[in-house]
């Protein structure tokens, strides 16, 4: 042991995967650990520019024969290190503790809570003084962990969240644990340590963005770090990061963790607090903040929503704007390039930025944060639960996969609201007069798989709140009579959106848009609710009056932000009904192209365009199929043309017997019998039929018990069929004809009686 102790063994440091962050943990390579002989489970030090302590174990699987040392985000702080450096790693001894004191390790946190409750989160974890440390309550035990290391990591809760803490200072010094004989103490307060390293925010508290943060640490940090590598080739550093994509996804957030990681300063500019009143205060704010910047190198300069201190110059009146867009140029250019300072901007719109920012030099590159994957979600998901004491019941894998389009702000607020149901029901067994809770009650807090669901129905992807509408409670048990269609949009819908890779592994794209078209009132608009609700996909419901506008433009930019929307919470459905009002034939019109004309280009190029629709479905509904522009019919835009008709006489049974569920019905009433002298009778008109039956019983007697066979004898003789033989031979020829007449160069398609389905005049189509 005396050659092992006395030998430099030196390592370089990688990320723990965020699952593992927080508990004092070490991946080291099994050659490594046997050379030193080390345990799993054993206290070694790590010695950066400081020295922590951690426990090691074996390495993850993938690193078999790979010489690196895997640390979470709080030990590179603790150690002064940076992933890519080398620490010198060797086996250490903990002595156990007599006294530690803990106090919040961000400002602005004050903390009351049980000593009790830290010693049992801490228990046999080495600590020493100046550490920062993660509470944790809800922890992933890993397979591939020995028993006492599991064991070690079961410590119970000591809060609804993960809380940093900085060891203080610890009786006696060097390494140390607590064990039962210790006495720990919680500082309310912040307490400042000399010459320390921030760890609010580091690697480990980002969830689904690898390739970004990859992106950006050979952006920034590597210059930051390591200028002489840009020395040695002769290159200046990059200047500027421009990160943008949509609210929440975490820009900041990322900005923060990378000045922490790379040890520079961090300076933040909240776009709106640089604007002065008085002439030229703006500019002088802008440059004292880089002159300090640049005094305080290595440092980094964040400014937030840069699109309210830099618009583009031709869109905006006000010179006070124009003169700050122009010093910020001036500053950008004048960075010496050995200066040790970055400026990364965020914004969600960077189509508003000046022109001139985005070129080589200012901004030399643009990185996109998008919203997270299936993965990326469950990332984040498994982050904000990292100090929640979860019910075994709580699934995180399930809600990653239910949790379409939200991003990281989303999924956090997500967790706090599942908290705030676990403390709900609680709160009968509170006495707040007390001022404090007891313990077991706060021991026996925990977060339930009905938490999440009842918080994931108030909390929607803000991406989607504008548009939002409320989720469809109707099931395909709830339509009855259209078996064939339903069957198609399952195919078409529900599985590609489901089960994305076997549609991957064939080779073969999904349908982009189903067309549902037939006569009124077959339930065109009640399958696509159901379609919506069981492929568990956002769902946009809009109407041609929500997208048509009267000013010169504004129609075609509704559908263009309409789809982006779509693809950004992507997978989605989107449903637009009465489709024919929005998309008639063109060249109806005379003169200057009418506005539904610009209106079907622009679905034309949004559908079948140069961006791809990677999971976002249109389902049309339209009685009038021959009026809708021939183009839109052809394969790649609605690929399936879907005849919605009346139902059979088993459909119109079915549908029956869904519309008299909640009716107390008499014995002599034949629901059979009643199919069978429907014919041609829609699902509206079967409801129909039951109302009136209905409103019959109700003029017998208010008191009327049930509804009888006389009663719909009665509904029968007032009501008729909305469909018509003439109708449904239209229909016939329509259906027969639909996809041949939509390649024709001109002409309409199907043939249209004079009577029959009569197109708008032109003011209407107008």
């Amino acid at each position: 042991m005396a050659d092992v102790d006395t030998e430099v063994r030196r390592l370089q440091v990688a990320n723990l995967p965020p699952s593992e962050s927080g508990r004092g943990l070490a991946r080291l390579p099994v050659r490594f650990m046997a050379e030193a002989g080390l345990e799993d489970g054993a206290v070694i030090e790590i010695v950066g520019k400081r020295s922590t302590p951690a426990r090691a174990i074996r390495p993850l699987k993938d690193d078999e024969g790979v010489d690196i040392v895997r640390l979470d985000g709080l030990q590179r702080a603790n150690a002064g290190v940076g992933s890519g450096d080398f620490v010198e790693v060797r086996p250490a001894q903990s002595k156990p503790a007599t006294r530690v004191v803990f106090a919040p390790a961000v400002n602005n946190i004050r903390l009351q809570g049980s000593a009790e409750a830290l010693k049992r989160t801490f228990a046999g974890r080495p600590l020493t003084s100046g550490d920062t440390v993660a509470t944790s309550g809800h922890q992933r035990i890993n397979a591939d962990m020995p028993e006492h290391v599991r064991q070690l990591l079961n410590a119970p809760a000591f809060a609804i969240q993960e809380i940093r803490l900085a060891v203080v200072s610890t009786t006696p010094r060097g390494i140390v644990h607590i064990d039962a004989n210790t006495q720990v103490e919680l500082l309310a307060e912040y307490a400042e340590q000399h010459g320390e390293r921030r760890a609010d925010v580091t690697y480990d508290d980002l969830g689904g963005m690898r390739g970004t943060i990859d992106a950006l640490r050979e952006m920034v940090e590597l210059p930051l770090r390591h200028p002489e590598l840009f020395q040695r080739l002769g290159v200046d550093p990059p200047k500027g990061v421009l990160l943008h994509g949509p609210p929440g996804t975490g820009k900041t957030r990322l900005a923060r963790a990378v000045a922490n990681e790379s040890d520079a300063q961090f300076f933040h500019i909240a776009g709106p607090e640089i604007m002065g009143s008085a002439y030229g205060e703006s500019e002088k704010k802008l440059r004292e903040l880089f002159e300090e910047a640049s005094q305080a190198a290595p440092s980094i300069i964040f400014i937030d929503e840069i699109d309210s201190i830099a618009p583009k110059r031709g869109q905006v009146t006000g010179e006070a704007e124009k003169r700050l867009v122009a010093q910020l140029l001036t500053l950008m250019d004048g960075l010496e390039p050995r200066q040790n300072l970055v400026v990364i901007a965020a914004t969600n719109r960077p189509e508003a930025i000046d022109e001139a920012l985005r070129r080589p030099g200012r901004f030399d590159r643009e990185i996109v944060v998008g919203v997270p994957d299936e993965n990326g979600r469950r990332e984040i998901l498994g982050i904000h639960t990292r100090g929640m004491p979860l019910d075994g019941g709580v699934n995180l894998d399930e809600l990653a996969r239910r949790t379409y389009g939200f991003v990281g702000a989303d999924l956090a607020a997500l967790t706090r609201e599942a908290a705030l149901e676990a403390v709900r029901r609680i709160m009968p067994e509170l006495n707040l007069a007390d001022g404090t809770i007891p313990n077991e009650v706060l021991d026996k807090l925990a977060v339930t798989g009905s938490d999440f669901d009842n918080a994931l129905k108030r909390v929607q992807p803000s991406a989607m709140r504008e548009v939002l509408v409320q989720v469809p409670n109707i099931g395909w048990e709830d339509v009855g009579g259209l078996d064939a269609a339903a069957e198609k949009l399952r195919e078409g819908v529900e599985l590609p959106l489901k089960h994305p890779d076997a549609f991957r592994r064939l080779g073969i794209r999904p349908a982009k848009g189903f067309l549902l078209y037939g006569p009124p009132g077959t339930g065109k608009t009640l399958l696509a609710k159901a379609c919506a609700r069981e492929s568990q996909a956002n769902f946009i419901a809009t109407k041609s009056s929500d997208l048509l506008s009267k000013w010169y433009g504004e129609s075609e930019q509704q559908i263009a932000r309409l789809f982006a929307r779509a693809r950004q919470v992507a997978p989605t459905v989107i449903f637009i009904d009465e489709l024919d009002s929005l998309v008639p034939a063109r060249g109806g019109g005379m003169g200057e192209p009418q506005v539904t004309e610009r209106v079907v280009n622009t679905i034309l190029a949004e559908m079948d365009g140069l961006e791809e629709l990677q999971g976002v479905v249109l389902i049309g509904a339209t009685n009038r199929p021959n009026l809708i522009d021939p183009a839109l019919l052809r394969p790649g835009r609605f690929d399936e043309l879907v005849y919605v008709g009346p139902p059979d006489t088993a459909g119109r049974r079915r549908i029956l017997a869904i519309h008299t569920k909640g009716m107390p019905l008499a014995n002599d009433v034949d629901l059979e019998r009643l199919a069978q002298r429907t014919e041609n009778f829609t699902g509206a008109d079967l409801e129909d039929l039951t109302r009136r039956a209905g409103l019959t019983a109700l003029r017998r007697g208010l008191d009327a018990g049930q509804v009888t066979m006389a009663d719909f004898e009665a509904a029968l003789s007032d009501t008729r069929a909305s469909v018509t033989p003439q109708m449904l031979e239209e229909y016939a020829r329509i259906q027969s004809t639909l996809k041949s007449d939509a390649v024709r160069p001109d002409g309409g398609i199907g043939f249209v009686s004079p009577g029959m389905l009569r197109p708008r005049s032109a003011e209407k189509q107008g």
